[in-house]
C-alpha cells in the first residue's frame, strides 16, 4: 500500500488508482464498481484484461475521483474493499494516490542521453514523481544535473570494492525513502540483495539487440552484421542480467546507408523515449507484474 499523505493539497480532487489480480469469474468489475460508488467516488477510467475468460486470470486498473479524499477517509475505502471484495473474489490488489508521488532517484554512470531526458521532463512538470537525488560512480554529470536543482551524489567505487560502494548507495536510498530507482544508463550490475529489496520497482533500459550483439560497441557489431531494425527495452531489474519483465519497447528501421554513428545516435533516441514510457507508467500506477511478464495499462 502507498504512504498515506496528511494533509492533501488543495484543487482538484485526487486521482486513486487501484489494481486488481484474481481468479476470473462473474461480478468482478461490479462489485468494484459498486463499491466504489457507495463510497461516492467518481470512476474515470478503468480497463481490464483475462489471460482465459474460462479459468483465467483477470487483470483490471480502475482510476477514480472520492468524494472525500480526506486522509482517514482513504483509510476506511481500503478497510472496505479488503472486506467486501478482496476477501470475497482471492483479490491481490494495491492502491496508489496522484497526490503522493513516488519518490525516485536516478543512477547514471558517463552517457548523459537517457538522464537529461527524466531531468528535462521532470522540470517541465511531465513526470509525477519525487525526484530526491541523481547518483552517479563518476562525477561527470554533476554540472548537468545541478543546472536542474537536483542533489548530486558521487559514490565512487574505491579501494573497498564495489560491494562497499553499492552499500553507501542503499544508506541514501532508505535514508530518502526512495520508492523507485531508474537506471539511466547506469554500467554497474546491482546486487543480488539490491534487486530483491526493491523488487519491480527498479527500472532499466538497454539497447535491443541481446542476446546477440554483448559486451562494448553493440552497434557497430550490429552495423558490420547489416543490421536492418534498432531498439531499445525498458525492463524491471532482477537478478538475472537484463532478463526483468518487460515494460515498454520501441523500433526503428535503419539500412545500408546508416554508418555505425547514426545506428548508435538513432540508438540513444530510443533509449530516452522508451525509459521515459516506462517511467511514466510506472509513476501512473499502470503495471501489473504477474507469473515474470507485465500487463501495462493505457494512461
Amino acid at each position: 500500500m502507498a504512504r498515506m499523505p496528511t494533509d492533501p493539497s488543495p484543487g482538484p480532487r485526487p486521482e486513486g488508482r487501484l489494481r486488481v489480480v484474481c481468479p476470473d469469474r462473474p461480478g468482478i468489475v461490479a462489485a468494484v464498481s459498486g463499491l466504489l460508488a457507495g463510497w461516492g467516488a467518481n470512476v474515470t477510467d478503468s480497463q481490464q484484461h483475462s489471460t482465459d475468460p474460462e479459468g483465467g486470470t483477470f487483470f483490471m486498473r480502475m482510476a477514480f475521483r472520492p468524494d472525500d479524499p480526506s486522509t482517514g477517509a482513504r483509510s476506511r475505502l481500503a478497510d472496505a474493499f479488503g472486506r467486501e471484495v478482496a476477501d470475497r473474489f482471492a483479490v491481490r490488489w494495491s492502491l496508489d494516490w496522484s497526490d503522493d508521488p513516488p519518490r525516485v532517484a536516478v543512477l547514471a554512470s558517463k552517457a548523459d542521453h537517457a538522464l537529461l531526458e527524466l531531468l528535462w521532463r521532470h522540470g517541465a512538470g511531465e513526470l509525477a514523481m519525487d525526484l530526491r537525488f541523481v547518483a552517479s560512480n563518476h562525477d561527470r554529470l554533476r554540472p548537468l544535473v545541478e543546472r536542474f536543482e537536483v542533489p548530486y551524489l558521487h559514490l565512487p567505487i574505491g579501494s573497498d570494492g564495489r560491494r562497499a560502494q553499492e552499500d553507501r548507495l542503499r544508506a541514501h536510498l532508505e535514508a530518502e525513502r526512495v520508492d523507485l530507482v531508474v537506471l539511466a544508463r547506469y554500467m554497474q550490475i546491482l546486487s543480488p540483495d539490491l534487486c530483491r529489496a526493491m523488487e519491480h520497482r527498479i527500472v532499466n533500459i538497454h539497447h535491443s539487440f541481446l542476446p546477440a550483439f554483448v559486451g562494448a560497441d553493440p552497434y557497430r557489431q550490429a552495423w558490420e552484421r547489416g543490421v536492418k531494425v534498432i531498439g531499445a527495452t525498458a525492463h524491471y531489474v532482477t537478478e538475472v542480467l537484463d532478463q526483468g519483465p518487460i515494460i515498454a519497447q520501441d523500433v526503428t528501421h535503419v539500412d545500408h546507408r546508416s554508418s555505425a554513428r547514426d545506428l548508435a545516435r538513432q540508438g540513444r533516441e530510443i533509449e530516452r523515449r522508451v525509459l521515459v514510457r516506462a517511467v511514466e507508467a510506472h509513476l501512473a500506477g499502470a503495471i501489473v507484474v504477474h507469473d515474470g511478464r507485465t500487463i501495462v495499462f493505457r494512461t
